[in-house]
């Protein structure tokens, strides 16, 4: 039989327990000390991912809306936009807005003419679906009317009106200049103002934003847009009408 004492082996004893009995109270300790701190990196590791909070997932929906004489008014074609990000949308005709968002991002609301407001999203929102009804209010001063007039006082306008010549040609240039077919050019050359302007842009964004991230719709494989085609096309709404 071989024995084995300590670290030690009696003479004549086989050379592999030797061997065994060296290497086991040699590197034992080193072995069990590497364990534990492989053990408690991991253990501290996880802990301090448990710690780190999730991202959740929510739904906004609500209305933008302002005061206006004592009134509430929808804004329509506001624009909701995630900070930071390419990500949003436009309230609609009647201010209604929805978007999707994460808990720690901010939404920022904005129309023209309007102080923008920013919103973060709550970290402790239980539900995955949320209300929001943001008032908005104006970034304008109105100043107050300026009349101008081609006469130094007031006084001379009553003189000059008294001593206008009124007669029937007057009344024709007003009937020709107010006549359709003047009305007509003047809707054909006369460039749009800025509120034409502003609300062709808003229609712009709207389109755009509504197929953003997509493929813009073509109603060339449009079944609704076919058959609307195919019922004018019977009614003859395609023909020459005679002027009358």
């Amino acid at each position: 039989m071989w024995q084995v004492s300590g670290t030690g082996v009696s003479k004549g004893i086989n050379p592999y327990l030797y061997l065994m009995a060296y290497y086991r109270h040699s590197f034992a300790p080193a072995f069990r000390l590497f364990l534990l701190i492989a053990l408690g990196v991991v253990h501290f590791g996880g802990g301090l991912q448990a710690q780190v909070p999730m991202e959740k997932i929510v739904q906004i929906s609500g209305k933008v809306v302002t005061e206006e004489e004592g009134r509430i008014v929808f804004l329509p074609y506001a624009v909701v936009a995630v900070k930071g990000t390419n990500r949003g949308t436009l309230t609609d005709f009647s201010g209604f807005f929805s978007i999707v968002v994460r808990t720690s991002e901010t939404l920022v609301f904005s129309v023209l003419g309007y102080k923008d407001v920013f919103y973060d999203i709550p970290d402790d929102l239980t539900a995955d679906r949320y209300t929001v009804f943001q008032i908005l209010t104006r970034d304008t001063f109105l100043l107050p009317e300026a009349v101008i007039y081609p006469w130094p006082d007031p006084d001379f306008f009553t003189a000059e009106f008294l001593a206008m010549d009124v007669h029937d040609d007057l009344e024709d240039i007003a009937k020709e200049n107010l006549s359709e077919k003047a009305m007509a050019e003047l809707r054909e050359y006369l460039p749009s103002d800025g509120r034409e302007h502003q609300q062709f842009y808003l229609q712009q964004q709207s389109q755009d934003y509504y197929s953003e991230g997509q493929i813009k719709p073509n109603n060339l494989f449009n079944a609704f847009a076919w058959k609307q085609f195919i019922e004018a096309w019977k009614r003859g709404d395609f023909k020459k009408k005679e002027k009358k």
